[in-house]
Protein backbone atom coordinates (compact mmCIF):
# COMPACT_ATOMS: atom_id res chain seq x y z
CA UNK A 1 0.00 0.00 0.00
CA UNK A 2 2.83 2.48 0.78
CA UNK A 3 4.99 1.88 -2.54
CA UNK A 4 4.91 5.30 -3.54
CA UNK A 5 5.89 4.86 -6.84
CA UNK A 6 3.62 2.20 -8.15
CA UNK A 7 3.44 2.25 -12.14
CA UNK A 8 0.45 2.01 -14.10
CA UNK A 9 1.64 2.97 -17.81
CA UNK A 10 3.06 6.26 -19.09
CA UNK A 11 6.63 7.56 -17.47
CA UNK A 12 8.66 9.15 -15.02
CA UNK A 13 9.33 12.73 -17.51
CA UNK A 14 6.12 13.00 -18.08
CA UNK A 15 4.66 12.25 -14.40
CA UNK A 16 7.29 14.94 -13.92
CA UNK A 17 6.16 17.76 -16.65
CA UNK A 18 2.67 17.09 -15.82
CA UNK A 19 3.31 17.32 -12.40
CA UNK A 20 4.92 21.04 -12.28
CA UNK A 21 1.92 21.66 -14.58
CA UNK A 22 -1.10 20.63 -12.33
CA UNK A 23 1.00 22.76 -9.15
CA UNK A 24 0.59 25.66 -11.10
CA UNK A 25 -3.07 25.55 -11.81
CA UNK A 26 -4.05 24.74 -8.22
CA UNK A 27 -2.89 28.15 -7.15
CA UNK A 28 -5.57 30.45 -8.42
CA UNK A 29 -8.85 27.76 -7.20
CA UNK A 30 -7.05 27.57 -4.11
CA UNK A 31 -7.43 31.37 -3.52
CA UNK A 32 -10.57 31.62 -4.68
CA UNK A 33 -12.28 29.03 -2.68
CA UNK A 34 -10.35 30.30 0.41
CA UNK A 35 -12.10 32.82 0.07
CA UNK A 36 -15.53 31.25 -0.67
CA UNK A 37 -14.79 29.03 2.85
CA UNK A 38 -13.97 32.42 4.51
CA UNK A 39 -10.23 32.19 5.35
CA UNK A 40 -6.88 32.95 4.60
CA UNK A 41 -5.76 31.88 1.19
CA UNK A 42 -3.19 30.10 2.79
CA UNK A 43 -5.09 28.30 3.94
CA UNK A 44 -6.62 26.67 0.42
CA UNK A 45 -3.15 26.77 -0.59
CA UNK A 46 -1.79 24.46 2.25
CA UNK A 47 -4.57 22.35 1.93
CA UNK A 48 -3.81 21.75 -1.93
CA UNK A 49 -0.54 20.99 -0.76
CA UNK A 50 -1.22 18.29 2.41
CA UNK A 51 -4.24 16.58 0.58
CA UNK A 52 -2.93 16.37 -2.76
CA UNK A 53 0.48 14.93 -1.58
CA UNK A 54 -1.54 12.07 0.84
CA UNK A 55 -3.92 11.20 -1.68
CA UNK A 56 -1.23 11.14 -4.37
CA UNK A 57 0.90 8.89 -2.60
CA UNK A 58 -1.36 6.45 -0.84
CA UNK A 59 -5.05 6.89 -2.75
CA UNK A 60 -6.29 4.38 -4.68
CA UNK A 61 -5.77 6.48 -8.13
CA UNK A 62 -2.13 6.70 -9.60
CA UNK A 63 -2.69 10.05 -11.14
CA UNK A 64 -5.34 11.83 -9.55
CA UNK A 65 -4.84 15.18 -8.76
CA UNK A 66 -6.96 16.09 -5.30
CA UNK A 67 -6.43 19.41 -3.70
CA UNK A 68 -8.87 22.11 -2.29
CA UNK A 69 -12.42 22.26 -3.96
CA UNK A 70 -14.90 24.34 -4.51
CA UNK A 71 -18.01 21.50 -3.07
CA UNK A 72 -15.67 21.70 0.03
CA UNK A 73 -15.40 24.88 0.72
CA UNK A 74 -18.90 25.89 0.38
CA UNK A 75 -19.11 23.21 3.38
CA UNK A 76 -16.08 24.31 5.61
CA UNK A 77 -17.93 27.49 5.07
CA UNK A 78 -20.08 26.68 7.19
CA UNK A 79 -17.68 25.31 10.44
CA UNK A 80 -16.15 29.10 10.01
CA UNK A 81 -19.59 30.51 10.82
CA UNK A 82 -20.61 28.50 14.07
CA UNK A 83 -17.15 29.75 15.03
CA UNK A 84 -17.59 33.10 14.38
CA UNK A 85 -20.23 32.86 15.93
CA UNK A 86 -18.73 32.32 18.78
CA UNK A 87 -17.19 35.69 19.21
CA UNK A 88 -13.68 34.40 20.30
CA UNK A 89 -11.00 35.38 18.02
CA UNK A 90 -9.66 32.38 16.36
CA UNK A 91 -12.34 29.96 16.93
CA UNK A 92 -13.50 29.98 13.53
CA UNK A 93 -10.41 28.02 12.31
CA UNK A 94 -10.41 25.82 15.33
CA UNK A 95 -14.06 24.90 14.14
CA UNK A 96 -12.99 23.70 10.91
CA UNK A 97 -10.44 21.75 12.06
CA UNK A 98 -12.75 19.67 14.09
CA UNK A 99 -14.95 19.45 11.74
CA UNK A 100 -12.03 18.13 9.23
CA UNK A 101 -11.11 16.04 12.10
CA UNK A 102 -14.12 13.89 11.84
CA UNK A 103 -14.63 14.39 8.75
CA UNK A 104 -11.67 12.72 7.87
CA UNK A 105 -12.91 9.79 10.43
CA UNK A 106 -15.88 9.31 8.74
CA UNK A 107 -14.10 8.89 5.73
CA UNK A 108 -11.50 6.38 6.77
CA UNK A 109 -14.52 4.33 8.58
CA UNK A 110 -15.87 4.27 5.37
CA UNK A 111 -13.09 2.73 3.44
CA UNK A 112 -12.17 0.45 6.26
CA UNK A 113 -15.60 -1.20 5.36
CA UNK A 114 -15.68 -1.02 2.35
CA UNK A 115 -18.60 1.41 1.43
CA UNK A 116 -16.94 2.92 -1.64
CA UNK A 117 -18.13 0.19 -3.75
CA UNK A 118 -21.57 1.29 -3.47
CA UNK A 119 -20.40 4.52 -5.64
CA UNK A 120 -20.17 1.97 -9.30
CA UNK A 121 -23.99 1.64 -7.96
CA UNK A 122 -24.41 4.86 -9.37
CA UNK A 123 -26.53 4.58 -13.39
CA UNK A 124 -24.63 6.53 -15.97
CA UNK A 125 -27.46 9.27 -16.56
CA UNK A 126 -26.12 10.15 -13.28
CA UNK A 127 -22.88 10.18 -14.12
CA UNK A 128 -23.10 12.02 -17.37
CA UNK A 129 -25.26 14.76 -15.12
CA UNK A 130 -22.74 15.02 -12.76
CA UNK A 131 -19.77 15.64 -15.17
CA UNK A 132 -21.74 18.27 -17.12
CA UNK A 133 -22.63 20.23 -14.17
CA UNK A 134 -19.51 19.97 -12.89
CA UNK A 135 -18.01 21.31 -16.16
CA UNK A 136 -20.97 24.52 -16.28
CA UNK A 137 -19.20 25.24 -12.83
CA UNK A 138 -15.95 25.33 -13.11
CA UNK A 139 -17.34 27.49 -16.89
CA UNK A 140 -19.22 29.62 -14.18
CA UNK A 141 -15.97 29.94 -12.10
CA UNK A 142 -13.94 31.37 -14.52
CA UNK A 143 -16.47 34.56 -14.84
CA UNK A 144 -14.15 35.89 -11.72
CA UNK A 145 -11.36 36.45 -13.43
CA UNK A 146 -12.93 38.86 -15.83
CA UNK A 147 -14.34 41.15 -12.89
CA UNK A 148 -11.52 43.76 -11.73
CA UNK A 149 -12.96 44.41 -8.48
CA UNK A 150 -15.38 41.92 -6.14
CA UNK A 151 -16.93 43.16 -3.20
CA UNK A 152 -20.27 42.34 -0.84
CA UNK A 153 -22.64 45.18 0.16
CA UNK A 154 -24.18 45.67 3.28
CA UNK A 155 -26.67 43.20 2.68
CA UNK A 156 -24.23 40.38 1.60
CA UNK A 157 -24.60 40.42 -2.32
CA UNK A 158 -22.03 40.12 -4.52
CA UNK A 159 -21.51 43.69 -6.21
CA UNK A 160 -18.80 43.11 -8.82
CA UNK A 161 -16.79 45.51 -11.90
CA UNK A 162 -15.69 44.06 -15.10
CA UNK A 163 -12.61 45.08 -17.08
CA UNK A 164 -12.43 47.62 -19.07
CA UNK A 165 -12.92 46.95 -23.06
CA UNK A 166 -9.37 47.27 -23.57
CA UNK A 167 -8.25 45.08 -20.67
CA UNK A 168 -10.88 42.72 -21.79
CA UNK A 169 -10.31 42.40 -25.42
CA UNK A 170 -6.31 41.53 -23.92
CA UNK A 171 -7.45 38.83 -22.25
CA UNK A 172 -9.82 37.17 -24.10
CA UNK A 173 -6.68 37.25 -26.94
CA UNK A 174 -4.75 35.73 -24.34
CA UNK A 175 -6.93 33.19 -23.70
CA UNK A 176 -7.87 31.88 -27.19
CA UNK A 177 -3.47 31.59 -27.70
CA UNK A 178 -3.35 30.19 -24.95
CA UNK A 179 -6.37 27.25 -26.02
CA UNK A 180 -4.38 27.11 -29.18
CA UNK A 181 -1.24 25.93 -27.73
CA UNK A 182 -2.75 23.43 -26.23
CA UNK A 183 -4.74 21.71 -29.26
CA UNK A 184 -2.48 22.62 -31.94
CA UNK A 185 1.15 21.87 -30.23
CA UNK A 186 0.32 18.03 -29.87
CA UNK A 187 0.52 17.62 -33.73
CA UNK A 188 4.05 19.35 -33.50
CA UNK A 189 5.30 17.57 -30.69
CA UNK A 190 4.75 15.24 -27.67
CA UNK A 191 7.68 15.74 -26.09
CA UNK A 192 6.68 18.02 -23.41
CA UNK A 193 2.77 19.14 -21.65
CA UNK A 194 1.07 21.98 -24.29
CA UNK A 195 -0.28 22.90 -20.99
CA UNK A 196 2.88 24.33 -19.50
CA UNK A 197 4.04 25.35 -23.08
CA UNK A 198 0.88 27.75 -22.78
CA UNK A 199 1.39 29.06 -19.37
CA UNK A 200 5.01 29.76 -19.51
CA UNK A 201 4.66 31.25 -23.56
CA UNK A 202 1.54 33.52 -22.32
CA UNK A 203 3.63 34.53 -19.30
CA UNK A 204 6.66 35.59 -21.54
CA UNK A 205 4.12 37.48 -23.81
CA UNK A 206 2.45 39.56 -20.79
CA UNK A 207 5.88 40.64 -19.38
CA UNK A 208 5.74 42.76 -22.28
CA UNK A 209 2.48 44.41 -22.01
CA UNK A 210 1.65 46.70 -18.98
CA UNK A 211 -1.28 45.84 -16.71
CA UNK A 212 -1.25 42.50 -17.58
CA UNK A 213 -3.13 40.79 -14.63
CA UNK A 214 -1.45 38.18 -12.94
CA UNK A 215 -2.33 36.03 -9.66
CA UNK A 216 -1.44 38.82 -6.66
CA UNK A 217 -4.15 40.84 -8.64
CA UNK A 218 -6.96 38.39 -8.03
CA UNK A 219 -5.82 37.91 -4.53
CA UNK A 220 -5.76 41.64 -4.11
CA UNK A 221 -9.28 41.58 -5.27
CA UNK A 222 -10.68 39.21 -3.25
CA UNK A 223 -9.34 39.78 -0.23
CA UNK A 224 -8.48 43.82 0.10
CA UNK A 225 -4.93 43.09 0.70
CA UNK A 226 -2.18 43.24 -0.77
CA UNK A 227 -0.72 39.82 -2.14
CA UNK A 228 1.64 38.20 0.18
CA UNK A 229 2.88 34.40 0.99
CA UNK A 230 3.63 33.35 4.34
CA UNK A 231 6.93 31.29 4.12
CA UNK A 232 6.79 29.91 7.11
CA UNK A 233 5.48 25.67 7.19
CA UNK A 234 2.39 25.89 9.42
CA UNK A 235 2.44 24.48 13.08
CA UNK A 236 -0.40 21.84 14.16
CA UNK A 237 -3.97 23.91 15.40
CA UNK A 238 -3.93 24.65 19.33
CA UNK A 239 -7.96 23.45 19.76
CA UNK A 240 -8.02 25.07 23.32
CA UNK A 241 -11.44 26.30 23.67
CA UNK A 242 -13.34 23.79 22.12
CA UNK A 243 -16.08 23.09 24.33
CA UNK A 244 -15.54 19.30 23.98
CA UNK A 245 -18.06 18.51 26.83
CA UNK A 246 -21.07 20.16 25.16
CA UNK A 247 -23.83 18.03 23.50
CA UNK A 248 -24.72 20.90 21.60
CA UNK A 249 -21.51 21.32 20.26
CA UNK A 250 -21.60 17.56 18.76
CA UNK A 251 -24.99 18.78 16.92
CA UNK A 252 -23.80 21.37 15.30
CA UNK A 253 -20.38 20.52 14.12
CA UNK A 254 -21.19 16.46 13.07
CA UNK A 255 -23.38 17.48 10.62
CA UNK A 256 -21.41 19.55 9.00
CA UNK A 257 -18.15 16.88 9.08
CA UNK A 258 -20.52 14.19 7.35
CA UNK A 259 -21.31 16.68 4.60
CA UNK A 260 -17.54 17.15 4.17
CA UNK A 261 -16.95 13.58 4.03
CA UNK A 262 -19.91 12.68 2.15
CA UNK A 263 -19.27 15.35 -0.44
CA UNK A 264 -15.56 14.99 -0.90
CA UNK A 265 -15.83 11.12 -1.18
CA UNK A 266 -18.74 11.29 -3.90
CA UNK A 267 -16.68 13.88 -6.05
CA UNK A 268 -13.19 11.76 -5.25
CA UNK A 269 -14.92 8.65 -6.11
CA UNK A 270 -17.02 9.75 -9.49
CA UNK A 271 -13.67 11.39 -10.86
CA UNK A 272 -11.98 8.15 -10.11
CA UNK A 273 -14.35 6.29 -11.97
CA UNK A 274 -14.41 8.90 -14.39
CA UNK A 275 -10.43 8.64 -15.23
CA UNK A 276 -10.66 4.36 -14.72
CA UNK A 277 -13.20 4.89 -17.79
CA UNK A 278 -10.89 7.37 -19.75
CA UNK A 279 -7.35 4.69 -18.85
CA UNK A 280 -9.34 1.66 -19.14
CA UNK A 281 -7.83 0.62 -15.66
CA UNK A 282 -9.25 0.03 -12.27
CA UNK A 283 -8.63 2.21 -9.25
CA UNK A 284 -9.33 1.26 -5.62
CA UNK A 285 -12.12 3.31 -4.42
CA UNK A 286 -11.94 2.19 -0.42
CA UNK A 287 -8.22 2.87 -0.08
CA UNK A 288 -9.05 6.34 -1.93
CA UNK A 289 -11.62 6.78 1.05
CA UNK A 290 -8.83 6.01 3.69
CA UNK A 291 -6.35 8.48 2.14
CA UNK A 292 -8.92 11.38 1.96
CA UNK A 293 -9.37 10.79 4.90
CA UNK A 294 -6.01 10.68 6.49
CA UNK A 295 -5.41 13.58 4.10
CA UNK A 296 -8.12 15.77 5.56
CA UNK A 297 -6.87 15.14 9.12
CA UNK A 298 -3.40 16.29 8.59
CA UNK A 299 -4.68 19.34 6.11
CA UNK A 300 -6.89 20.53 9.33
CA UNK A 301 -4.38 20.21 12.04
CA UNK A 302 -2.03 22.19 10.11
CA UNK A 303 -4.25 24.81 9.28
CA UNK A 304 -5.85 23.67 5.72
CA UNK A 305 -9.17 23.67 4.64
CA UNK A 306 -9.49 19.74 3.50
CA UNK A 307 -10.38 18.80 -0.21
CA UNK A 308 -10.89 16.41 -2.56
CA UNK A 309 -10.33 15.11 -6.14
CA UNK A 310 -10.16 18.01 -8.95
CA UNK A 311 -11.56 16.50 -11.73
CA UNK A 312 -10.32 19.35 -14.02
CA UNK A 313 -6.76 19.04 -13.00
CA UNK A 314 -6.92 15.31 -13.43
CA UNK A 315 -8.15 15.67 -16.72
CA UNK A 316 -5.27 17.38 -17.69
CA UNK A 317 -3.16 15.70 -15.59
CA UNK A 318 -4.09 12.47 -17.97
CA UNK A 319 -4.25 14.98 -21.08
CA UNK A 320 -0.38 15.58 -20.31
CA UNK A 321 0.36 11.55 -19.40
CA UNK A 322 0.39 12.21 -16.06
CA UNK A 323 -0.40 8.44 -15.07
CA UNK A 324 1.34 7.35 -11.88
CA UNK A 325 1.56 8.51 -8.30
CA UNK A 326 4.90 10.72 -9.22
CA UNK A 327 2.64 13.08 -11.07
CA UNK A 328 0.20 13.97 -8.02
CA UNK A 329 3.76 14.47 -5.80
CA UNK A 330 5.84 16.43 -7.75
CA UNK A 331 2.51 18.71 -8.13
CA UNK A 332 2.32 19.12 -4.52
CA UNK A 333 6.08 18.90 -3.55
CA UNK A 334 6.40 21.29 -6.50
CA UNK A 335 3.19 23.65 -4.73
CA UNK A 336 5.24 23.27 -1.63
CA UNK A 337 8.55 24.57 -3.01
CA UNK A 338 6.34 27.87 -4.25
CA UNK A 339 5.08 28.67 -1.24
CA UNK A 340 8.11 28.17 0.78
CA UNK A 341 10.34 29.70 -1.68
CA UNK A 342 8.59 31.06 -4.91
CA UNK A 343 6.47 33.66 -3.73
CA UNK A 344 6.87 36.07 -6.62
CA UNK A 345 6.71 32.81 -8.94
CA UNK A 346 2.92 32.16 -7.66
CA UNK A 347 1.93 36.06 -7.65
CA UNK A 348 3.36 36.29 -11.63
CA UNK A 349 1.09 33.87 -12.80
CA UNK A 350 -0.62 35.24 -15.64
CA UNK A 351 -4.36 34.89 -15.11
CA UNK A 352 -5.32 34.53 -18.82
CA UNK A 353 -3.44 31.11 -19.01
CA UNK A 354 -4.60 29.83 -16.48
CA UNK A 355 -8.78 30.22 -17.57
CA UNK A 356 -7.94 29.60 -21.13
CA UNK A 357 -6.39 25.89 -19.47
CA UNK A 358 -9.61 25.76 -17.46
CA UNK A 359 -11.81 26.48 -20.44
CA UNK A 360 -10.14 23.33 -22.31
CA UNK A 361 -10.83 21.44 -19.36
CA UNK A 362 -14.37 22.62 -19.72
CA UNK A 363 -14.71 21.64 -23.12
CA UNK A 364 -12.64 18.33 -22.24
CA UNK A 365 -14.73 17.54 -19.50
CA UNK A 366 -18.50 17.95 -20.57
CA UNK A 367 -20.16 14.97 -22.11
CA UNK A 368 -20.87 16.29 -25.35
CA UNK A 369 -22.12 12.77 -26.17
CA UNK A 370 -25.72 14.02 -24.02
CA UNK A 371 -26.83 15.72 -27.27
CA UNK A 372 -26.46 12.54 -29.37
CA UNK A 373 -28.74 10.70 -27.66
CA UNK A 374 -31.98 12.85 -28.20
CA UNK A 375 -33.97 10.77 -29.90
CA UNK A 376 -31.96 7.22 -29.76
CA UNK A 377 -32.49 6.92 -25.92
CA UNK A 378 -35.69 6.50 -23.42
CA UNK A 379 -36.72 10.51 -22.91
CA UNK A 380 -36.31 9.26 -18.63
CA UNK A 381 -32.50 9.01 -18.98
CA UNK A 382 -32.24 12.21 -20.54
CA UNK A 383 -34.62 13.88 -17.51
CA UNK A 384 -32.27 11.66 -15.43
CA UNK A 385 -29.06 13.97 -17.35
CA UNK A 386 -30.78 16.88 -16.92
CA UNK A 387 -31.78 17.02 -13.39
CA UNK A 388 -28.66 16.39 -12.34
CA UNK A 389 -26.87 19.36 -13.92
CA UNK A 390 -29.21 21.23 -12.62
CA UNK A 391 -29.38 20.67 -9.39
CA UNK A 392 -25.56 20.52 -9.29
CA UNK A 393 -25.39 23.83 -11.09
CA UNK A 394 -28.21 25.43 -8.88
CA UNK A 395 -26.63 24.12 -5.43
CA UNK A 396 -23.20 23.40 -5.87
CA UNK A 397 -23.81 20.38 -3.98
CA UNK A 398 -22.35 17.43 -5.85
CA UNK A 399 -24.09 15.41 -2.93
CA UNK A 400 -27.45 16.04 -3.12
CA UNK A 401 -27.49 16.11 -7.22
CA UNK A 402 -26.32 12.43 -7.33
CA UNK A 403 -28.52 11.88 -4.78
CA UNK A 404 -31.66 13.07 -6.81
CA UNK A 405 -30.18 11.35 -9.84
CA UNK A 406 -30.05 8.19 -8.17
CA UNK A 407 -33.66 8.56 -6.03
CA UNK A 408 -35.10 9.48 -9.69
CA UNK A 409 -33.35 6.85 -11.72
CA UNK A 410 -34.45 4.20 -8.81
CA UNK A 411 -37.86 5.48 -8.97
CA UNK A 412 -38.04 5.48 -12.69
CA UNK A 413 -36.79 2.11 -12.81
CA UNK A 414 -39.99 0.82 -10.47
CA UNK A 415 -42.48 2.55 -12.60
CA UNK A 416 -40.97 0.79 -15.37
CA UNK A 417 -40.41 -2.84 -14.32
CA UNK A 418 -43.72 -2.71 -12.49
CA UNK A 419 -45.67 -2.42 -16.03
CA UNK A 420 -43.38 -6.26 -16.15
CA UNK A 421 -45.23 -8.29 -14.30
CA UNK A 422 -47.09 -10.94 -16.66
CA UNK A 423 -49.81 -13.46 -15.60
CA UNK A 424 -50.45 -15.97 -17.92
CA UNK A 425 -52.66 -19.55 -17.61
CA UNK A 426 -50.24 -22.30 -19.02
CA UNK A 427 -52.73 -25.28 -17.99
CA UNK A 428 -56.52 -25.99 -17.32
CA UNK A 429 -58.50 -28.37 -16.14
CA UNK A 430 -61.79 -28.84 -14.71
CA UNK A 431 -60.19 -29.11 -11.12
CA UNK A 432 -57.01 -27.30 -11.48
CA UNK A 433 -54.95 -24.02 -13.23
CA UNK A 434 -51.77 -23.21 -13.60
CA UNK A 435 -50.63 -19.53 -13.72
CA UNK A 436 -47.07 -19.45 -14.58
CA UNK A 437 -45.80 -15.60 -13.46
CA UNK A 438 -43.09 -13.81 -15.44
CA UNK A 439 -40.90 -10.42 -13.97
CA UNK A 440 -39.87 -8.85 -11.11
CA UNK A 441 -42.86 -9.24 -7.74
CA UNK A 442 -41.45 -6.34 -5.55
CA UNK A 443 -43.09 -3.38 -4.35
CA UNK A 444 -43.93 -1.43 -8.03
CA UNK A 445 -45.54 -4.68 -9.20
CA UNK A 446 -47.36 -6.18 -6.57
CA UNK A 447 -50.75 -4.21 -7.34
CA UNK A 448 -50.48 -5.32 -10.78
CA UNK A 449 -49.48 -9.09 -9.92
CA UNK A 450 -52.61 -9.22 -7.43
CA UNK A 451 -55.34 -8.05 -9.80
CA UNK A 452 -54.62 -10.97 -12.28
CA UNK A 453 -56.25 -13.29 -9.59
CA UNK A 454 -59.52 -13.44 -9.00
CA UNK A 455 -60.40 -16.36 -6.18
CA UNK A 456 -64.24 -16.12 -6.16
CA UNK A 457 -64.34 -17.58 -10.07
CA UNK A 458 -61.14 -19.35 -10.19
CA UNK A 459 -60.78 -23.67 -10.17
CA UNK A 460 -60.75 -25.46 -6.98
CA UNK A 461 -57.00 -26.05 -6.94
CA UNK A 462 -54.64 -22.87 -7.97
CA UNK A 463 -51.12 -23.30 -8.76
CA UNK A 464 -48.73 -20.49 -9.38
CA UNK A 465 -45.25 -21.09 -11.24
CA UNK A 466 -43.13 -18.76 -10.24
CA UNK A 467 -39.70 -20.59 -12.54
CA UNK A 468 -39.71 -17.17 -14.11
CA UNK A 469 -39.95 -14.90 -11.22
CA UNK A 470 -38.36 -13.73 -8.59
CA UNK A 471 -40.09 -12.16 -4.68
CA UNK A 472 -37.88 -9.52 -3.82
CA UNK A 473 -39.22 -7.69 -1.03
CA UNK A 474 -41.67 -7.52 1.78
CA UNK A 475 -44.31 -6.05 -0.02
CA UNK A 476 -44.05 -8.96 -2.37
CA UNK A 477 -44.52 -11.56 0.90
CA UNK A 478 -47.62 -9.54 2.18
CA UNK A 479 -48.84 -9.87 -1.82
CA UNK A 480 -48.24 -13.55 -1.73
CA UNK A 481 -50.03 -13.89 1.66
CA UNK A 482 -52.62 -11.97 0.73
CA UNK A 483 -53.13 -13.84 -2.39
CA UNK A 484 -53.15 -17.11 -0.11
CA UNK A 485 -56.13 -15.76 2.43
CA UNK A 486 -58.48 -14.98 -0.72
CA UNK A 487 -58.36 -17.95 -1.88
CA UNK A 488 -58.14 -19.56 1.40
CA UNK A 489 -61.31 -17.35 2.51
CA UNK A 490 -63.07 -18.85 -0.98
CA UNK A 491 -62.24 -22.45 0.29
CA UNK A 492 -59.85 -23.19 -2.50
CA UNK A 493 -56.15 -24.35 -2.53
CA UNK A 494 -52.76 -22.26 -3.29
CA UNK A 495 -50.17 -23.89 -4.20
CA UNK A 496 -46.36 -22.01 -5.10
CA UNK A 497 -44.09 -23.97 -6.97
CA UNK A 498 -40.59 -23.91 -8.85
CA UNK A 499 -39.67 -20.82 -5.93
CA UNK A 500 -35.33 -20.47 -6.26
CA UNK A 501 -33.66 -21.28 -2.80
CA UNK A 502 -33.49 -17.76 -1.54
CA UNK A 503 -37.33 -16.80 -2.39
CA UNK A 504 -38.37 -20.24 -0.19
CA UNK A 505 -36.14 -19.21 2.16
CA UNK A 506 -37.23 -15.69 2.37
CA UNK A 507 -41.33 -17.07 2.99
CA UNK A 508 -40.22 -19.51 5.31
CA UNK A 509 -38.82 -16.97 7.49
CA UNK A 510 -41.81 -14.65 7.22
CA UNK A 511 -43.99 -17.50 8.30
CA UNK A 512 -45.50 -17.68 4.95
CA UNK A 513 -49.08 -19.08 5.12
CA UNK A 514 -49.05 -20.40 1.40
CA UNK A 515 -48.54 -23.95 0.75
CA UNK A 516 -45.14 -23.98 -0.99
CA UNK A 517 -45.00 -27.23 -3.17
CA UNK A 518 -41.19 -27.89 -4.16
CA UNK A 519 -41.21 -30.51 -6.82
CA UNK A 520 -38.60 -32.58 -7.08
CA UNK A 521 -37.35 -30.96 -10.65
CA UNK A 522 -37.10 -27.54 -9.09
CA UNK A 523 -34.22 -25.62 -10.25
CA UNK A 524 -31.62 -25.13 -8.07
CA UNK A 525 -30.79 -20.94 -8.36
CA UNK A 526 -27.37 -19.83 -6.58
CA UNK A 527 -26.19 -16.30 -6.00
CA UNK A 528 -22.69 -15.69 -7.00
CA UNK A 529 -21.23 -13.65 -4.34
CA UNK A 530 -18.76 -11.18 -6.29
CA UNK A 531 -15.96 -9.41 -4.07
CA UNK A 532 -14.89 -5.85 -5.29
CA UNK A 533 -11.03 -5.57 -5.56
CA UNK A 534 -11.75 -1.77 -4.41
Amino acid sequence: MFNLFTRKSGNYKDDILSGITVSLLLVPEAIAFSFLANVNPMVGLWSAVFVGFITAAFGGRPGMICGATGAIAVVAAQAVHLGNATGIAGMDIKYLVVALLFAGLFQIIIGVFKFGRFIRLIPHPVMMGFVNGLAILILLGQFLFFQSEFSLDSEGKQVSTWLSTESLGIMIGLILLTMAIIVYLPKLTKAVPPTLVAILAVAGITYFIPGSRDISDIWTMLTGKTAELTSSFPIPTDLSGIPWGEVSFYQAILPISLTIALVGLIESLLTLQLIDEITETRGQGNRECIAQGAANIASGMFGGMGGCATIGQSLINMKNGGRGRTSGIVGALTLFLLIMFGSEIIMAIPVAALVGVMFMIVISTFEWSTFKTFGKVDPSELLIILAVTIVTVITHNLAIAVAVGVILSALIFAWKSSKHVYVHVENETDNEKIYSVEGLLYFGSVKEFSDKFLASSDTENIVIDFEKARICDLSAIEAVNALSERYKSAGKNLRLRHLSADCRATLTKAGNLADIEVLPDDPDYTVANLRSSS
